[in-house]
């Protein structure tokens, strides 16, 4: 059993060790616990032995190094016995929006021979509601000699299984792997209680319990939430294009109403969560989900729009260079998953036409972009020097401090408002030459 007021530390098996897995890996061992980090990428498992980071996360660096030299982190591409087994994989979706839980099943069979009594088996990757009920049936189909919630006989060794999905920011995850509220579920009170009493032994934040599928619908709720006010704004962006209005200026004054916060518009939706999660909803009630879709598709054409508006552009000026300023999936990260701004620049690759890029946070182009002659990824000033379309993709800080005799003469489409508040450089989408 996991001890109560054990007075050595806990072993800890994380499997997962992406932007969520490694930075929790690393903070745990800080905090006193022994952790295993597992992952199927031998080249990242590699870089971690040799005491490298390779996912940019404010801090992260520093405290992986830190966790490795002094022993309590270690890394391989198999688990190893442990207290707690904390599951990090990835959730994509498959075709047609449908839920793809592969990693997380092989993450189960690949824990499935370690169990043992009293060991608590966390999910923190995002899924589909029942995802965490049906991860326990697989342990226990795999271990019928353990009592996995009520699966198995009522004298076996009992082992817990509980959901945790994480909330956290990239760019402010180390502080907010601490500091937010954290909700954890499990599949039968005995679960909740062990999972409840594990994260308030690191978060700060307040730790609720309750059960399973509730943790499940909260992370996809809030998800789609967000989701939903993103394509309002989209929307309206769209709209204010057809009318001739500046849609930054018509947000600004309509968020002088005390009860009105619109948000701002973009080139999209992305990230692994925002861009995916939604679609687990409308999966699993898609006759009642109708506004989670409109939402979803609004924010997944987005990118369209701007491709189209490049594309008008380019039709004026035939030998233009197009430079996309940004690829992530927000500002100021490395992190291109479902990015809408890299979808723009593959599109635009795919045109033949000059493309060159800045993408700040990384070094080389991702493969998609990689092996084209006519795609460069160079320098910001490189960058606004050869461009004579620029694409404002991503808010960077780098790019917002961009001054308008820079822009002087070229075409500029500022899909992100990051010069919004700069005449005579335009509004989101129109074109105009600055």
């Amino acid at each position: 059993m996991i001890p109560q007021g054990a007075t050595h530390p806990l072993d800890v098996c994380i499997l997962g060790l992406g932007y969520i897995g490694l930075p929790t890996a690393s903070l745990l061992a800080t905090k006193g616990f022994r952790v295993h980090g597992v992952d199927v990428n031998e080249v990242l498992i590699q870089n971690l032995q040799q005491g490298k980071c390779v996912i940019y996360e404010p801090a992260l660096d520093v405290m992986v190094k830190s966790a490795l030299q002094s022993g309590k982190l270690t890394a391989d591409t198999r688990p190893r016995e442990a207290d707690i087994f904390i599951i990090c994989v990835p959730t994509p979706f498959a075709a047609g929006h449908k839920p793809d839980l592969r990693h997380v099943r092989a993450a189960a069979a690949g824990i499935a021979p370690l169990l043992r009594n009293g060991n608590l088996v966390i999910l923190e990757s995002t899924v589909p509601v029942g995802a965490t009920e049906g991860m326990a049936e697989t342990l226990a189909s795999m271990r019928p000699d353990l009592r996995i919630g009520r699966h198995g006989p009522e004298n076996a060794p009992p082992v817990h299984v509980a959901h945790c999905p994480e909330r956290v920011l990239p760019g402010r995850i180390l502080h907010e792997l601490v500091e937010n509220d954290r909700i954890v579920g499990g599949i039968d009170p005995e679960s909740t209680r062990m999972g409840v009493a594990f994260y308030r032994g690191f978060v700060s934040g307040n730790v609720q319990g309750t059960d399973s599928r509730t943790a499940e619908m909260i992370k996809l709720t809030e998800n789609s939430f967000r989701d939903v006010n993103i394509a309002f704004a989209n929307e309206l962006s769209l709209i204010c294009k057809e009318l001739g209005l500046d849609v930054w200026e018509v947000i600004a004054l309509a968020n002088r109403h005390p009860r009105v916060n619109i948000l701002q518009p973009g080139a999209g939706v992305g990230g692994h969560c925002i861009a995916v999660d939604p679609w687990f909803l409308v999966d699993s009630a898609p006759e009642t989900a109708r506004l989670i879709r409109t939402a979803r598709e609004v924010n997944d054409a987005k990118p369209e729009k701007i491709i189209a508006q490049t594309l008008e552009a380019v039709a004026r000026m035939p030998h233009a260079t197009v430079a996309c300023l940004g690829l992530a999936f927000k500002p100021d990260i490395d992190d291109l998953r479902e990015s809408p701004a890299l979808s723009i620049a593959e599109a635009l690759a795919g045109k033949n036409m000059p493309l060159v890029i800045c993408e700040p946070h990384i070094h080389h182009l991702p493969p998609s972009l990689q092996g084209k002659p006519h795609v460069r990824h160079m320098p910001l000033a490189d960058c606004l020097q050869q461009g004579d379309i620029i694409l404002a993709l991503v808010g960077h800080k780098a790019f917002a401090a961009i001054d308008a005799e820079t822009l002087a003469g070229k075409t500029v489409i500022d899909a992100c408002g990051l010069w919004r508040n700069r005449r005579p450089a335009c509004p989101e989408g129109n074109g105009n030459k600055s």
